[in-house]
């Protein structure tokens, strides 16, 4: 019974969204990365000090690496370790998920956009997605379809308080 309170106070396992991703890109799949940290950055992570807003993934020599994601460190726990906040990170990928995101990158001219930081099983994982620009007429779009949604369920909340 102790274990189910504990995990309820924990909160949520999210630790950071890219929002502007999913403004800027069409996603069109998702791959489930874990990420080599260094001992301090976990801490950080544990923390919240994380900014995933310009950063993006790259192929280099077989393996995809992390690259522009801030993970800002904390005063006491890298006192002896110097610490580079935007340094390069190893994402870890099964061969045949790297061989997909290869291919899509190299044939279809996609890009690898980190879209969320999260914990699962005390690891921590990153939301990696294959997408495509979107252009500015796409943009506004989806605007619109996401104000027409945030319209449609107020008219719908205020119908149902009246009857």
């Amino acid at each position: 019974m102790a274990k189910a309170n504990d995990k309820d106070k924990r909160g949520s396992a999210t630790i950071a969204l890219n929002k502007r991703a999913r403004h800027e890109y069409h996603i069109d799949q998702h791959f489930e990365a874990g990420i080599a940290l260094q001992g301090w950055e976990v801490k950080s992570l544990r923390a919240g000090r994380v900014n995933l807003g310009d950063a993006y993934a790259i192929v280099k020599s077989g393996e995809i690496f992390l690259f522009g994601a801030s993970i800002v460190p904390l005063i006491s726990a890298s006192t002896h370790v110097v610490a580079d906040d935007r340094r390069t990170r190893k994402l870890l990928l099964h061969r045949e998920e790297i061989d997909k995101i290869i291919g899509a990158i190299e044939r279809k001219g996609y890009t690898l956009v980190p879209l969320a930081m999260y914990w699962k099983n005390n690891h921590v994982k990153l939301d990696l997605g294959v997408a495509r620009g979107k252009q500015e007429h796409d943009k506004r779009d989806s605007e619109r379809e996401r104000d027409w949604q945030r319209e449609k369920q107020r008219a719908m909340r205020a119908r149902n308080r009246e009857a």
